[in-house]
C-alpha cells in the first residue's frame, strides 16, 4: 500500500494558490486514476482507490500547511506503512514555474509542511515531487507570494505540471523511483537548456 499525499491549505480562500499546488497536483492523479475524495479522516480527506495494482490512500491534509505532518503521521500509523511508501506532492519556490523534481529523499529544504513531515514520521526517507511554483520576485513578502494566484500564463504551464506530477507519482507507486527520476528531472534540465 501507498500513501500518497499533496500539500496545502484548506479553506476557499486558498483555492488556486501557490501554496496549495500539492492538493491540484493530487486532484489530478485522483481524476486519472477514478479515486473520489470521499473520507474525512487522520485530519485529512481522503480517497482510496488502486494505482495499477498497488492499493492508495490519496490524502489532503486538513491541519494547515504547517502542520502537515500530524496527519500522515496518523495515517502512516493506522496502516503501518514504511516511509519508503508514502510519497508527498508540494510547492517548491527554487524551481521555475511547472517544473518538477523527484527525490527519494532529503531536508525539507525550508518548506515549512516538510518539515512537519520530516518531524512526525522521524525520517526524511520518502519519495517526493517538488513542483516549482517560481522564485518570489524582489521585495515580495515569502507568504503573500505563495499564498498569492498565478498568472494566466503560469496556470497554463502549472496545468502541464499537475499532469507531469500525476504520471510521476503512477510511477512511483508502480516500483519506478528512478525512472521518474530519470524522465521527469532531466526533461527539466533540457528545458533549461
Amino acid at each position: 500500500m501507498f500513501i500518497v499525499a499533496g500539500l496545502g491549505n484548506p479553506g476557499l480562500q486558498y483555492v488556486n494558490t501557490r501554496h496549495n499546488t500539492g492538493f491540484a497536483a493530487l486532484d489530478t492523479l485522483a481524476e486519472q486514476c477514478g479515486i473520489r475524495f470521499t473520507m474525512h479522516k487522520y485530519k485529512g480527506i481522503c480517497g482510496q482507490g488502486f494505482i495499477g495494482a498497488e492499493k492508495v490512500l490519496l490524502i489532503k491534509p486538513q491541519t494547515y500547511m504547517n502542520l502537515s505532518g500530524e496527519c500522515l503521521q496518523e495515517a502512516v500509523h493506522f496502516y503501518k506503512v514504511p516511509s519508503d511508501h508514502v510519497l508527498v506532492m508540494y510547492d517548491d519556490i527554487s524551481l521555475p514555474v511547472g517544473q518538477l523534481r523527484i527525490r527519494e529523499k532529503g531536508s525539507a529544504g525550508g518548506h515549512n509542511g516538510m518539515k512537519s513531515i520530516i518531524a512526525c514520521l522521524g525520517t526524511d526517507v520518502f519519495p517526493r515531487i517538488k513542483i516549482g511554483i517560481g522564485e518570489k520576485p524582489a521585495g515580495y513578502d515569502l507568504a503573500a507570494y505563495v499564498l498569492g494566484h498565478y498568472s494566466e500564463e503560469d496556470r497554463k504551464l502549472m496545468a502541464e505540471a499537475f499532469d507531469n506530477a500525476a504520471e510521476a507519482a503512477q510511477m512511483i507507486v508502480g516500483g519506478d523511483v528512478k525512472g521518474a527520476m530519470n524522465h521527469f528531472n532531466v526533461r527539466n534540465r533540457q528545458k533549461q537548456a
